[in-house]
């Protein structure tokens, strides 16, 4: 049975489904200088003016797409929350890998502007998310280890 009630369960569900949205939408735009069409940046692939799809950008979708059976694991780990605050530092830093490699594609477009989409926050906020569970999890083991001294 998972344990719903607890308040870090919550955080690393909104932490996912925000994630499992930013693997959908588009988390970039390179708009060209001049006349042209904008390329879209997805988390897989750039969509091209004339629809063509380019697997350039697939590090982005590899991070993130890792970070959503960690995140499950996460939960139904909740018996032992050592491995699970382990596991939220471990997908706190896949996300901060996540922005660094996005950053990385955003300097290679050399040419034309480079237009941030609403979907690329949503790392953060699943971060933040991922934070406040942690805490929530060291607080229960703080808390379980005093009940335990005072038996």
């Amino acid at each position: 049975m998972i344990m719903i009630q607890r308040k870090q369960t919550l955080f690393l569900l909104v932490a996912l489904v925000l994630t499992i949205a930013c693997l959908c939408m588009p988390v970039a735009t390179f708009v060209p200088q001049g006349m042209g069409v904008s390329d879209q940046m997805f988390n897989l692939w750039l969509v091209d003016g004339n629809g063509a799809r380019h697997l350039a950008v697939w590090p982005l979708f590899a991070v993130l797409l890792t970070t959503a059976p960690i995140n499950v694991a996460t939960i139904f780990a909740y018996k032992n929350r050592k491995l699970q605050a382990r596991l939220c530092l471990l997908l706190m830093m896949l996300i901060l890998g996540w922005y660094a490699i996005y950053a990385v594609f955003s300097k290679i477009a050399s040419a034309g502007s480079f237009r941030v989409a609403i979907a690329a926050a949503f790392p953060l906020v699943a971060l933040i998310f991922y934070f406040m569970a942690r805490r929530a999890i060291l607080a229960d083991e703080a808390l379980v280890r005093a009940a335990d001294r005072i038996r």
